[in-house]
């Protein structure tokens, strides 16, 4: 697997010298307690000095090798070439003028080359912005003003950012909605096929959840009210789900029988993540718009919302924008990211990434004694999970995570937990990580679950 390493000077290799976290860092963490709110949290306090490939290098010196791509956003490393290149020739010209001021042509750039990599044929159009949530509350607006419908639809499990009204989309309360209230109005949650947790089996589910979906929404809500039906194609801070097979087809289509926005939030699955261009693909799911940010620029903060030319269309002139949305240099990027993406075939490497990782769990899950605590093993491309739960049950167990992820840092390698009962161990790791790398993270985790 060809590595992309932000430059010869950061060799990919794990490497530690001190605890972790390491002195310089534990001096940075008391400043940073000193002036940084306490509700901003970090999953590992170890202060970065450099970061590429599948590696981060922290200022005491240590190397951690990286399954969590500061949560999918770094498919093509840290520091990838076209990245670092696009992006400094663009700080060099000039660094802002507000596309609504006086426009560019890295913001028109960016929206071809989303009207082309988008799934479906027809014409799109896409108006872009900083970060998810914000881009999943401007397919809102546009849909409700496409549709003149007020109701917003979305799923159990689901995430879609931490604003008045994606927090009221999301579906976890802790720690994204707790105290935070009272959310936006005209939402509605509806059952999702998470086949590892349906009653009757993963084999019936898609069938009957997409019917228990659609019965809610014709009778509480009705269809002619709905705006818009959003959900992620795979669910990410829920816990990595897969709706089952048949799901999504039967809800976009159920959209499409009644007039309502189909949007497909690829967030976190979208560019190459789960080993293609966008994972509502997989199902052959046409979204009416969809949602992307995360791994769209390189690590550069920018989102789109791609869709219908006439949807998109359908805000009033100057109903849509903002000061920072289609940052020049944010653009940039992403036209260096999708380069490298096309480049070096990250739908190619994310799928070799599933394959290493998925057999080496399973062989994890058939070989240890405490086995039993892998629930399920699930994801596509390079975005794959485990659920532990309570040996012989299906009771999450969100302390072996905890632990998992705590033995795995200290022997630095970077991992994240996710899922709504906080019992999902996920992984992320840059497309462009070394197959070593990639191998050296998998027996850190089987040793931690070895001491487990």
């Amino acid at each position: 697997m060809t590595e992309l390493t932000g430059g010869p000077s950061l060799p990919q290799e794990r490497r530690i010298v001190t605890a972790i976290p390491g002195p310089k860092s534990l001096e940075l963490q008391a400043r940073r307690t000193a002036t940084v709110a306490a509700g901003v949290g970090s999953t590992l306090p170890v202060f970065t000095a450099r970061a590429g490939g599948g590696v981060i290098e922290d200022i005491d010196g240590n190397s951690l090798i990286d399954f969590g791509s500061g949560i999918a956003v770094t498919s093509v490393g840290s520091s990838a070439e076209a990245v670092v290149r696009r992006a400094s020739a663009q700080l060099a010209d000039f660094t802002h003028t507000c596309f609504m001021v006086t426009p560019y042509e890295g913001y028109v750039e960016v929206c071809e080359q989303l009207a082309e990599l988008t799934p479906g044929d027809h014409a799109k159009k896409s108006a872009l912005f900083n970060s998810g949530a914000e881009a999943v509350e401007n397919a809102v607006k546009i849909a409700r003003a496409y549709t003149k419908r007020q109701a917003v639809v979305v799923f159990d499990h689901g995430y879609h950012g931490r604003t008045n009204l994606t927090m009221a989309l999301t579906a976890k309360n802790m720690p994204y909605k707790q105290g935070f209230g009272p959310f936006a109005p005209e939402v509605y949650r509806v059952p999702v096929a998470y086949g590892y947790r349906w009653p009757t089996g993963p084999e019936n589910c898609g069938a009957e959840a997409s019917a228990q979906a659609i019965d809610q929404i014709t009778k509480q809500i009705g269809a002619e009210n709905v705006a818009a039906i959003i959900i992620e194609p795979v669910l990410g801070e829920g816990g990595f789900i897969e709706p089952a097979k048949g799901f999504l087809p039967a809800i976009a289509q159920f959209a499409k029988d009644n007039g309502i926005v189909f949007v497909a939030d690829e967030i976190q699955s979208g560019f190459c993540r789960t080993g293609q261009w966008f994972a509502c693909e997989d199902e052959g799911i046409v979204p009416d718009l969809i949602t992307t940010a995360k791994g769209i620029a390189g690590g550069l903060p920018l989102a789109a919302v791609t869709g219908r030319a006439e949807i998109m269309d359908a805000p009033h002139a100057g109903g849509l924008g903002g000061t920072y949305g289609g940052n020049p240099v944010a653009c940039a990027a992403a036209l260096g990211s999708i380069e490298t993406m096309r480049e070096m075939d990250l739908n190619a490497k994310a799928k070799r990434i599933e394959e290493v990782m998925k057999g080496r769990l399973a062989e994890m899950q058939a070989k240890l004694d405490n086995g039993a605590i892998i629930g399920d093993i699930r994801g596509r491309g390079a975005m794959i999970a485990i659920e532990l739960v309570e040996p012989g049950t299906k009771t999450p167990n969100a302390a072996a995570a905890g632990a998992l992820a705590k033995a795995c840092h200290a022997e630095g390698l970077l991992v994240l937990t996710c899922g709504t009962y906080g019992n999902v161990l996920r992984f992320l790791p840059p497309l462009v990580i070394g197959e070593d790398l990639l191998n050296e993270g998998l027996d850190i985790i089987e040793a931690a679950f070895a001491r487990l």
